[in-house]
């Protein structure tokens, strides 16, 4: 490998924005001096001057496999959040794509429906020859049509799954969505993509992720879920073809329909899939769904449109006593352990389960809408990372028409607490939970800098969402590079220090010196090992 200078570089090391400190020398994969007049003659020599040079950004939550296969397929994800366009849209792939006999992708917004709920009669208008099942972008739901609902035999007569619910009318006929568990009634008949379909999303999906300067990341679910195959193998093909250019630790699904049996075929996946790049060394277990259809796991009730109290509390998926026993058995393989909670309820079961384990593991919590004030101090008693989707946390209209009144005045105060966690010691790491929302790292730090979305602004009138919950801005940032790193084992990754590893990001602006403008700032190049991955 030869030599590379950055010269005239403004730098943000992992920790703190140290300015203008010269030039930065790498060799071998290695940062190896900082100063100036570091460089050797013959050195290749990149300019970034205007700009800024960072630690590589690691997503600590994201989905590659399912985000590439989307873009391939009927992607929603860009499409303004307006239920015409999604189905102009598939109307015309549909068109496009007469060879298909299914229509699947996904990436539509439940705000764009009247209560978040799109019908199978919409989707039949646009596609009726065949089944069409699309994902939501928080992949809690699934819009089917007619047809997808003939052929999967669901009717009035099929009972929810203990695990999700079949969206009904007055007469009890499924009307085009299923939640959460009920999307598995889609398996066996809905195509599953193939081998080569798998490497082609992961290849897509890590070309994308590289172009917005993440060279690292934990791929949140590895295994079978929600009629997907499991990629860990898609991953050992990448690491061994050399195609895999990003480093990854990969979160193994923990199926809730077993127990504790499955530990060791989680062993016997980790020794069987990590190799190169890619380490099968953290448990992804869900323990609730999400506020917008009812199912995150909530400490008090839900309330109905009057603002009444009504009976459900959401879904605690694994059972708290059991999810403890797990997480030990887990903690004590070795494994690390990355739960999905949302609600304050689901977010307390899952640091009950932490009580007592090994803090070297490095165990995270993700999405955090709701933290009890209780239990936001015990992130830090407990050695437990907050691991951060920022971008969620403004006002968007699915905050404004799906959540906050269902939440009450009280609960709606204390969403995504990413101050109080910051201020009460938590390490924080962050991830973008990417095809959910987009993987951009500094559209997603300019929301929890700011808690206004940078592409759509709050409504007129209002304020940014719950401004003393932002973060400043260095801390921000190190979440997204030396705090995910972290939380990933990579201890000499996310700094920009001598005898750091060159996972490194170059910006086309120093979003320090204009705060206001973080999230238009774009990457000019992104480095693995040294090595330039992306160029734009």
């Amino acid at each position: 490998m030869s030599a590379t200078v950055f010269r005239n570089a403004t730098v943000f090391d992992g920790h703190a924005h140290r300015g203008a400190i010269g030039d930065v020398l790498v060799e071998g994969g290695r940062i190896i001096a900082i100063g100036h007049d570091v460089a050797p003659i013959g050195a290749r020599v990149v300019d970034v001057a205007g700009g800024l040079l960072l630690p590589g950004f690691t997503d600590a939550h994201v989905h590659p496999i399912q985000g590439g296969l989307e873009r391939l397929g009927c992607d929603l994800s860009e499409l303004p959040v307006d239920s015409a366009a999604y189905l102009a849209h598939v109307r015309a792939y549909a068109h496009d794509h007469p060879d298909r006999p299914w229509i699947q992708g996904g990436g539509w917004a439940m705000a764009a429906f009247p209560g978040g709920l799109p019908t199978a009669s919409a989707l039949d208008e646009v596609v009726a020859d065949r089944p069409a099942a699309l994902v939501n972008r928080d992949h809690h739901g699934a819009w089917v049509n007619t047809r997808a609902l003939e052929v999967a035999g669901i009717t009035r007569d099929t009972p929810d799954p203990h695990d999700g619910r079949i969206e009904r009318d007055a007469d009890g006929e499924p009307t085009g969505c299923l939640h959460e568990g009920a999307m598995d009634l889609l398996a066996g008949v809905a195509p599953v993509a193939d081998d080569d379909e798998m490497y082609a999303g992961l290849m897509e999906g890590q070309r994308h992720l590289h172009s917005l300067g993440i060279t690292g990341w934990q791929d949140a679910i590895v295994g079978t879920y929600s009629n997907m195959r499991d990629g860990g193998p898609t991953y050992a093909r990448a690491a061994d073809t050399g195609d895999l250019t990003g480093t990854v630790v990969g979160a193994l699904w923990w199926d809730r329909g077993r127990g504790e049996e499955q530990v060791a075929d989680l062993v016997a996946k980790r020794g069987d899939y990590s190799r190169g790049r890619f380490a099968a060394t953290s448990v992804k277990i869900m323990q609730d769904g999400v506020a917008e259809n009812g199912t995150a796991a909530l400490v008090e009730p839900y309330l109905d449109r009057c603002g009444h109290a009504t009976t459900n509390t959401g879904i605690s998926f694994v059972d708290p006593v059991d999810l403890r026993r797990h997480v030990r058995a887990l903690d004590a393989h070795g494994f690390q352990v990355h739960v999905h909670g949302l609600g304050d309820r689901g977010v307390r079961e899952a640091l009950d389960a932490f009580e007592g384990t090994d803090p070297r593991r490095r165990h995270h919590i993700a999405h955090l809408q709701l933290v009890h004030p209780d239990d936001v101090r015990r992130f830090a008693d407990l050695g437990v990372a907050a691991n951060l989707q920022a971008l969620w946390a403004c006002l968007d209209e699915q905050m404004t028409e799906l959540t906050i009144p269902f939440l009450g005045e009280e609960r709606a105060r204390r969403q995504y607490p990413f101050g109080d966690l910051h201020r009460a010691g938590a390490r924080l790491v962050a991830g973008s939970d990417w095809p959910v929302s987009t993987p951009h790292p500094l559209a997603a730090i300019h929301t929890a800098v700011h808690r206004t979305s940078y592409d759509e602004p709050a409504p007129a009138g209002t304020e940014p969402f719950l401004p003393e919950q932002a973060l400043p801005i260095e801390v921000a940032f190190a979440a997204y590079t030396s705090g995910s790193a972290w939380v990933n084992h990579r201890d000499d990754a996310g700094r920009v220090a001598v005898g750091a590893v060159a996972d490194l990001v170059v910006l086309d602006r120093d979003p320090f010196a204009m705060p206001d403008e973080i999230g238009a700032a774009r990457v000019r190049s992104t480095w693995v090992d040294g090595e330039c991955v992306f160029e734009a």
